[in-house]
């Protein structure tokens, strides 16, 4: 069997400001940007693999969401626990240092970790954890 990831979905709550931080910060590709119904999806990935994409979404579009899992799913974003992705780099000082410049919400600085590798962690605008390790 042969299978790849080619879509990953993260929740946004501005989807001006998870723009901004995936296209301008991170330097991403803008893939698609689609509306409906007052509700805006947008998906990016890093240049060089086509193959591969976040969706930026609205978090709670599911028509099948009840009240109470869109109040749990609102507290878990502002909390930052509902949602995080992995991301690499071989160059993670870097790339922390441009996260640093357009000020994004640092949660740790580059660290050795014990269970060996080096990373880093910020939140994007909606809150979601993102890890970015050094490629070795």
């Amino acid at each position: 069997m042969n299978v790849s990831i080619h879509a990953s979905f993260l929740p946004h709550t501005d989807p001006d400001a998870s723009l901004a931080f995936y296209r301008d910060t991170l330097g991403f590709e803008v893939r698609n940007d689609v509306g409906y119904d007052g509700m805006r999806w947008i998906t990016v990935g890093p240049a060089d693999q086509p193959g591969t994409s976040l969706v930026l979404e609205p978090p709670v579009a599911d028509p099948g969401v009840t009240d109470h899992e869109r109040r749990t799913v609102a507290e878990m974003m502002a909390k930052g626990t509902y949602a995080r992705v992995l991301l690499a780099t071989a160059d993670l000082d870097g790339a922390f240092a441009r996260l640093q410049a357009d000020d994004a919400e640092i949660v740790q600085e580059p660290t050795e970790q014990p269970y060996g590798v080096r990373d880093c962690a910020v939140r994007d605008p909606a809150g979601n954890l993102i890890r970015i390790q050094e490629l070795r």
